[in-house]
């Protein structure tokens, strides 16, 4: 099979990019034709805003380059990872107009809420789910904290809902939680259309000991990742055990002034992903204290994969992926007090983590390696392949 893979990205990736990739480099593992049509997001500071605005609804440039490499390569599949902005919905047509299906992974809710979040102000945010025009984003300036820019994003949802776009140009939607495909369902996709397929670890890790003696967070250091309600519960321990932070972000000069005040908080900075891995084989559990709806938190899979329990707020996916008292714990997301209540509980049942590592690991080999998930993922493509109007 030759799937065309089509990303929007920026310099530095994140989670969803390194999953996308893994995605791809298995199918070419399982000796399919992969061809990757890229747009670097690098370059939107060097648009003029008017050129961007109509790029972002509808990009002529992507459109041309789209129909020619169908043309030319004649894949089966489109599988789209990310459109935003500049490759644009125009990028559907194309597909159409030559009769290759569309497979679209929705790895935030940009579709739903300019933007992507469901998050403003340090909370979560619905405003805009229920409304034909998302006229608060631009009240608000949610994207980009620039109303222009908002404004834009809005109308591209809007004439593209008028346009039957995401309805009729899409043959299939993959969502990675159930809590993700609930919310687009909610929000006006077609049930039919939604299948939920996870991210997985490829290649295995392989299990860490938890000997570690230590917590870890991994990720962004930013508000809607819970940064600050990490740091506070940490200076509400009575005895805390050390905190490792690996990542860097807007809110890094609040991470170092939790470390200068609280000598159990150590920062780590950026880390090479063995280093990562290294850091969650080792730590006593994960915390992943998420504010917003995650759409998935491949952080908390690779701690899995490490057999590393995950302490994890009780919020959108990742309260899906985090099953209490099995493998990990919840507590009430942006609850400074009961997240240290919970991180307190755990230190001292310690004896209980040992046997939960095992089960955090069966659940990895389960549900998030490369096997299962290239099953599902053909099994998609070929649903796709089939429902296609000729």
């Amino acid at each position: 099979m030759h799937i065309l893979s089509l990303h929007n990205y920026y310099r530095i990736r994140g989670g969803e990019d390194v999953s996308s990739e893994a995605e791809e480099d298995l199918l070419r593992e399982m000796n399919h034709r992969v061809t990757v049509y890229r747009e670097n997001n690098d370059r939107i500071d060097k648009l003029h805003p008017l050129q961007l605005a109509a790029k972002t609804i509808w990009s002529r440039e992507s459109y041309r380059a789209i129909h020619h490499q169908i043309k030319s390569d004649r894949p089966d599949v489109i599988h789209v990872q990310n459109f935003f902005p500049l490759i644009s919905p125009s990028i559907y047509y194309a597909a159409q107009s030559l009769g290759v299906p569309v497979v679209q992974t929705l790895r935030n809710y940009r579709l739903l809420c300019p933007n992507g979040l469901f998050f403003r102000e340090g909370n979560v945010c619905e405003d805009c789910l229920h409304q034909a025009i998302p006229y608060p984003s631009i009240q608000h300036a949610c994207y980009r904290e620039n109303r222009f820019a908002t404004g834009v994003t809005a109308a591209m949802l809007v004439a593209h809902r008028g346009l039957g776009t995401w309805l009729q140009k899409v043959s299939l939607y993959i969502t990675l939680t159930e809590f993700a495909r609930q919310k687009f369902i909610e929000g006006g996709f077609p049930t039919a259309k939604m299948i939920t397929k996870p991210n997985f670890i490829n290649p295995d890790p392989g299990p860490g000991t938890g000997s570690g003696g230590y917590a870890l967070y991994v990720g962004r250091l930013a508000v809607e990742k819970g940064l600050d309600t990490l740091l506070e519960a940490w200076a509400q321990l009575a005895h805390p055990i050390p905190l490792k932070i690996v990542g860097d972000g807007p809110l890094s000069d609040l991470v170092v002034a939790a470390a200068a005040k609280n000598p159990a908080v150590q920062w780590l900075g950026r880390q090479p992903m063995a280093r990562v891995h290294e850091l969650m084989g080792e730590a006593m559990f994960l915390v992943f204290p998420s504010k917003w709806y995650e759409t998935f938190g491949r952080v908390a899979l690779e701690a899995f994969a490490k057999g590393t329990p995950v302490v994890a707020a009780k919020i959108g996916a990742i309260a899906e992926l985090v099953d209490d008292q099995r493998t990990g714990f919840h507590f009430t997301p942006g609850d400074a007090v009961d997240l240290a209540r919970v991180v307190a509980a755990v230190v001292e049942r310690g004896d209980l983590l040992a046997p939960m590592r095992q089960e955090v690991r069966r659940e990895y080999q389960l549900k998030y390696t490369a096997k299962p998930n290239y099953e599902q993922l053909m099994a998609i493509y070929r649903q796709a392949i089939a429902q296609q109007v000729p």
